[in-house]
């Protein structure tokens, strides 16, 4: 198979779609990697390491988009969603659910969309998403002490204190991977931490993992607005699969959280936990609104582009490689979890959340390979 991998072209994102050694792994097996030029330059990948490893390097995007399959980090912009075409795999974070314009745009293009953050494992885990919200949860915590200088418009606390003065509180909504990591972090920082989710056995999973200097919390509104009035940081850490991130912080909430206090939405790429939260960059990460500032970047882990690639191919490899061995209509027939990845196949939605998100026609990716899937 011929994959291409074109340079991200978001706002302040350095991630690539394939490292050396994930090309190297490719080639060896026989298929054709043609990496745009530069592309993972500011990584430390230069051109020279992904030709040594069998990649071949174009500074022409009609070249990397004559590709049967296109890997990529983010979703695609604008400008790069008319080099798609039919009958082409886009494999890359999707985020569709909150983002209906795009949805409307790739089914017009034709081409087969696989999302990175839908794919699930045996456990009903997305094993795609998990390495970067590792990373947004841990990113989380050093963004919000950051947030908390007064140079950045914060009240000027410290998240661990000193002797003698209390540390920051934490209140983190969520606690899915994302979650953890935040208050691994905070924790490992000297903060008070409070976790809230609505699943009882996830709470008392945390509660076995960090014993008594974690506290934990049954989520209902009530709780959320005590313990967001509380806070010094507050990180908006919810998933809900597929769907858009509901807003659990009112903006009568947010009126009422101390000035200068940090909130962190990590749910941003889905819609985002605060009703005041809307998309920043890296570039000029956050706003005030409410006296109350707002950190939410849509691709905390570029901020970390070199970790994050690394870690993102760790688990995206073994998928391109049974797509690029197989074929698309075999690899999703023997892996239910990829098929589960599938969100728009030849022009429908094939993802009943973002079906509902875009408002249009559910139909199962079992019904465009139904005598593959009998077999």
């Amino acid at each position: 198979m011929r994959i291409g991998v074109p340079r991200e072209v978001k706002a302040d994102e350095n991630r690539v779609g394939l490292t050396p050694s994930s090309v190297r792994e490719l080639t060896r097996h026989g298929h054709e990697i043609v990496m745009e030029h530069d592309c993972a330059y500011k990584i430390g990948l230069f051109n020279e390491d992904y030709i040594q490893a069998g990649a071949r390097v174009s500074k022409s995007l009609d070249e990397i988009y004559d590709s049967e399959m296109i890997v990529k980090v983010k979703e695609p912009q604008p400008e790069e969603i008319r080099n798609l075409r039919k009958d082409q795999i886009l494999f890359t974070y999707l985020h569709l659910a909150p983002t209906p314009a795009l949805t409307n745009c790739l089914l017009r293009q034709g081409c087969t969309a696989i999302a990175y953050e839908t794919v699930t494992d045996d456990q009903g885990r997305l094993p795609l998403l998990a390495p970067m919200s590792e990373v947004a949860g841990r990113m989380s915590v050093q963004a919000g002490a950051h947030s908390l200088e007064i140079a950045q418009g914060g009240r000027g606390t410290l998240l661990g204190g000193v002797p003698g003065t209390p540390p920051a509180a934490v209140t983190v909504l969520g606690g899915g991977v994302v979650g953890m990591n935040a208050a691994r972090l905070a924790l490992g920082m000297g903060a008070n931490v409070v976790i809230l989710d609505i699943n009882q056995r996830r709470l008392a999973e945390l509660d076995l993992t960090f014993g008594p200097a974690l506290t934990t919390i049954f989520s209902t509104e009530d709780a959320i607005h005590e313990y967001t009035m509380r806070a010094d940081l507050v990180i908006g850490a919810v998933l809900v699969p597929g769907s858009k991130t509901p807003n659990l912080v009112s903006e009568d909430m947010v009126r009422d959280m101390p000035a200068g206090s940090v909130l962190v939405d990590v749910a941003i790429d889905q819609g985002g936990v605060f009703e005041t939260s809307k998309a920043t960059t890296h570039s000029h990460p956050t706003f005030v609104k409410h006296e109350v500032v707002h950190y939410c970047v849509a691709n905390m882990p570029s901020a970390v582009a070199r970790t994050s690639t690394f870690a993102l191919n760790n688990v995206t490899l073994p998928l391109i490689m049974s797509i690029a061995e197989l074929g698309l209509a075999s690899a999703v027939t023997k892996n239910v979890h990829l098929r589960n990845g599938l969100n728009i196949v030849d022009g429908h939605v094939t993802h009943q959340a973002v079906a509902e998100a875009s408002g249009r026609e559910y139909i199962p990716a079992e019904d465009f390979f139904p005598s593959r899937i009998a077999e």
